[in-house]
């Protein structure tokens, strides 16, 4: 089997309804194992993302990577023509999915009870800042205010300042993944119900509600059992992991920055004798990972100053030779130069148009996981704007010219 074959879901038909980041993550992931996505965007402007990070041309690097292996159909939502034409799509479907603020398909006739009389083998996956039901629901919320209300933003920066940001929109990234977990499960159900002749899936069971804040709380590990059960409140501690320690990342002496997690009972023994100070190794109050972390500073100290006098290279091949877990901080240009996301596939090029000029051989991410022994290829970037409208409407729906000018706002357009 070539890499071209594997298509898990092949067959499976995706109705992205969504914008910016979370709903288009999920859907990017459906895409990349086969599923068939057509994503629906406003007239004119599109999904905003387009224009995120935007350094040229009209559809920023960041779209393109998000919306990979999608379709994009043009809709006007605010017209009759273009819910009407939602509505058809949806009977094609097997998942619709959306990250609007609750609240905002009902106000459009486009609730989960109308979707479910069109459909009603269909699988509804939203995604919000709160979920669809509690006191916060109808609260609009970006991924930023869900990482602070899951716990997440109170643990990322250093102890004498305030909370920072990691440099990705995690929050929304990691409620794609669960929202395209949860559409699969959903899948599976509904396929098990019908090979075992159990009737269908109810509707209740066939919406997955995403909280962007829920997903972040979900990572958060032992946060609250270990306030709840012994009073302790998790505080940020800069590079570190709140009790492991020795790990955390230190500064060569060619000044390239290197993480080592020396923190396994048998790898501390190793990494203290890498480093030169086999008297830290011996010390009887070091032997568990509570008394280093107790002693955490001056374990630090020791490791920063032996990292001080080698270059970063040096450091990791010691490290490397000795058996402790150990590796640079890659930037952007690392990774593009890396031998071991090369191996797998995992940088892919392509020719990219701006609008303006055609830029040569741009690296773009791989699919994960892998399945095989490289990442999958990816088989389109994201489409422009409205670039599938005629496939989809007038193929898949048999509309004709006037209809899908209706439909997707070109009507309204052309009128003097």
């Amino acid at each position: 089997m070539t890499h071209h074959t594997i298509a898990p879901l092949d067959g499976v038909r995706v109705l992205e309804l969504g914008n910016y980041i979370a709903a288009p993550t999920a859907g990017r992931l459906l895409a990349d194992f086969g599923a068939e996505v057509i994503k629906v965007e406003r007239p004119g402007t599109g999904d905003e993302l387009r224009n995120w990070r935007l350094h040229k041309g009209t559809t920023s690097m960041l779209y393109r990577t998000l919306n990979r292996n999608k379709k994009s159909v043009v809709l006007d939502l605010r017209t009759g023509a273009g819910k009407q034409a939602v509505l058809a799509l949806v009977a094609k479907c097997d998942i619709l999915l959306e990250n609007f603020r609750p609240g905002t398909l009902e106000k459009w006739g486009l609730g989960p009870e109308v979707l479910n009389e069109v459909n009603p083998d269909l699988i509804v996956t939203r995604i919000s800042a709160f979920g669809q039901t509690g006191p916060l629901s109808e609260r609009p919320g970006f991924a930023a205010v869900a990482e602070a209300y899951g716990g997440f933003r109170n643990l990322v920066g250093d102890p004498d300042r305030a909370p920072v940001r990691v440099g990705v929109s995690i929050g929304d990234s990691i409620a794609g993944l669960y929202a395209a977990f949860g559409s699969m499960m959903s899948l599976y159900q509904r396929e098990a119900r019908r090979r075992d002749s159990a009737g269908a899936v109810p509707l209740t069971e066939r919406i997955i509600d995403v909280a962007l804040n829920e997903a972040m709380f979900s990572m958060m590990e032992s946060l609250i059992p270990d306030y709840q059960a012994y009073g302790v409140d998790r505080q940020r501690v800069g590079g570190r992991m709140e009790g492991i320690a020795p790990s955390n990342a230190y500064v060569c002496k060619d000044g390239a920055s290197i993480v080592v997690a020396g923190n396994g009972d048998s790898i501390y023994q190793r990494y203290m004798q890498t480093i030169g100070r086999p008297d830290l190794a011996e010390h009887p109050s070091l032997q568990t990972n509570a008394g280093r972390w107790a002693q955490r500073e001056e374990l630090d100290q020791a490791i920063g100053d032996w990292a001080a006098t080698l270059s970063g290279a040096e450091a990791l091949a010691a490290l490397e030779a000795a058996g402790v877990p150990a590796g640079p901080i890659y930037t952007a240009a690392d990774i593009s130069t890396d031998t071991q996301y090369a191996a797998r596939n995992m940088i892919q090029k392509f020719d990219v148009s701006t609008g303006e000029e055609t830029l040569p051989a741009v690296g773009f991410p791989g699919i994960v996981p892998v399945i095989g022994d490289q990442s999958l290829p990816i088989r389109n970037l994201g489409p422009d704007l409205g670039e599938n409208t005629q496939e989809i409407l007038g193929g898949l729906l048999n509309m004709d010219a006037a209809q899908i000018n209706a439909a997707s706002g070109r009507e309204e357009a052309l009128r003097p």
